[in-house]
């Protein structure tokens, strides 16, 4: 089974719902952010989305992007991406770890590779979001292949499509709160309630909300309506400030803490 199943059945059998921080691969350097996993890890995370950074996002708002500058400074490849997850796993983090990529990277890296790569290091999900279902048939039967997850994403403007969408999903099924790029955001869709609960009678597989969470009171408001809570721009905006305390020896320790409290406080 994989571990996403696993994970997500034993937190129905505890009655809790998914922590999933979202962190940029190599921000602000490869070692750091190894670091900061398993710091990630330790404040109380479920799993955590690895996002390889990329010059020309189109789902991600200003934080993520200045974190995908400040990692593509230190040359960081999709293959150290890949790397990354095998180094956290030799490093003893044992949660799940999902992928976020953009197409253009795994297509230039070559489809059959990829899959060989990443089947062996650890990774167990897959996100794709400028992927459509309409093309994913050859990525889609490579992932079943591996037994890694390809986790969809679904937004409130896609009503005629998530049936479709939560159909081929495996893993979980992402739900996007918001309209737009990701952001630290204080309001979320007017029809968000219902747009979960339309997500929720289309699937038996767990639903994630993501985009825009951002405080402990934004994760308790959606534990109750859904089984994982990604939480993405508010932890990356917690290492940019980190930042100077993490470059620092003296001091990084100091970085790590105040980036490992703001994980648990979201916990509660």
């Amino acid at each position: 089974m994989n571990l996403i199943d696993q994970t997500f059945a034993r937190l129905k059998q505890e009655g809790r719902t998914a922590l999933i921080p979202f962190v940029t691969v190599g921000d602000p350097d490869f070692e750091t952010s190894l670091d900061i996993i398993k710091r990630l890890e330790q404040s109380g995370a479920d799993m955590i989305e690895l996002g390889v950074p990329y010059s020309d996002p189109l789902a991600d708002g200003p934080v993520i992007q200045r974190a995908s500058e400040r990692a593509l400074r230190s040359s960081i490849t999709l293959a150290d991406c890949i790397r990354m997850a095998e180094r956290a796993r030799e490093e003893g983090v044992r949660i799940p770890l999902i992928l976020f990529t953009y197409f253009n990277p795994v297509l230039q890296f070559g489809l059959e590779q990829f899959f060989e790569l990443i089947v062996s290091k650890g990774i167990s999900g897959l996100i794709i979001p400028d992927l459509p279902i309409e093309e994913d048939e050859e990525v889609r039967a490579m992932s079943e292949a591996a037994n890694i997850h390809l986790i969809p994403l679904v937004a409130p403007t896609s009503k005629d499509r998530v049936r479709r969408i939560s159909k081929k999903a495996r893993g979980f099924v992402y739900c996007v709160s918001s309209l737009g790029v990701t952001g630290v955001r204080s309001d979320f869709h007017s029809d968000i309630d219902q747009f979960l609960t339309t997500v929720r009678e289309a699937t038996d597989l767990p639903i994630g909300v993501g985009f825009g969470i951002s405080s402990r009171e934004q994760v308790e408001r959606f534990e109750r309506v859904c089984d994982a809570v990604i939480v993405g721009s508010a932890i990356v905006r917690q290492i940019e400030e980190a930042v100077p305390l993490l470059e620092e020896p003296a001091t990084r320790e100091q970085g790590l803490a105040a980036i490992g409290r703001f994980v648990a406080g979201l916990k509660g």
